[in-house]
């Protein structure tokens, strides 16, 4: 499944499942590499329970990690200590081992998401709009969290029935007409399934509709085509991964 090497000093890595699309080893390796720092890696842990992850964390050497898909609420249970904005939001993207070998869970995505999103929104002029979430996993209460922030209505869209959140098949044209702002939080549409996207009525988007897909390879989804063929503004979450990514080696890295 995944194997330590004793030559390195530090270790540090992504835990998640089916997670081998993931840039963040290479972003990594090649931030150690024009920075000098050695002894020093970054491995893809790609797991099929959480309850592996006991197996990662026994490690000496590992120093921190980030958390992906399913696990950001999972892996809770399996922390020492949550910061407040992790354990307020419910969700760990960032986890950091120190020296009493505590597991210390953060949430960085907050800080990815809010900088790409307002930047947009600021821009665009979409502050008064109302927006869909769709999905209901970890990153999807980051995503919450900031939109209650900046104060624009939401509504959750799952594919199971809740009273709480409205599924697919109930997003119809009114519906999108008073949604202007559509959040992809799933993984649909992720490498290698690039065919796949959210069951939305595409043929009732516009020029007003602004569509962010937290998804970031391939770097356009179909979700986002379908966007665009409407004449949406489109946003992918490759600079809310490299923001959360810069995020999580400041972490890893103070003294607190």
């Amino acid at each position: 499944m995944y194997s330590f090497c004793k030559n390195y000093k530090r270790i540090f890595g992504l835990i998640g499942r089916e997670i081998s699309y993931s840039f963040s080893r290479d972003y990594f390796m090649k931030k150690f590499k024009k920075e000098s720092i050695s002894e020093v890696t970054y491995e893809i842990f790609d797991i099929p329970k959480i309850e592996d992850v006991l197996r990662i964390f026994k490690n000496p050497f590992l120093k921190g990690c980030n958390i992906t898909i399913p696990y950001k609420k999972s892996i809770i249970p399996f922390l020492n200590k949550l910061m407040p904005e992790a354990k307020f939001i419910g969700s760990v993207n960032v986890v950091k081992i120190n020296e009493e070998k505590h597991r210390i869970g953060y949430n960085t995505d907050v800080l990815g998401f809010e900088f790409s999103f307002k930047k947009d929104i600021n821009k665009l002029s979409y502050k008064n709009q109302k927006a869909l979430i769709l999905g209901t996993g970890g990153v999807s209460r980051s995503v919450s969290f900031i939109l209650k922030r900046m104060g624009i209505p939401y509504r959750y869209v799952s594919r199971r029935k809740n009273k709480n959140f409205l599924v697919y098949e109930e997003v119809n044209q009114c519906l999108l007409e008073d949604h202007k702002i559509i959040i992809n939080c799933t993984p649909l549409g992720t490498f290698p399934n690039i065919h796949l996207c959210p069951p939305l009525p595409y043929k009732f988007l516009s020029s007003k509709h602004y569509l962010y897909d937290l998804v970031y390879n391939p770097s356009k989804t179909l979700f986002l085509k379908k966007g665009e063929e409407k004449g949406s503004t489109i946003r992918n979450g490759l600079e809310m991964l490299r923001i959360q990514a810069e995020e999580s080696w400041k972490i890893w890295n103070s003294l607190k």
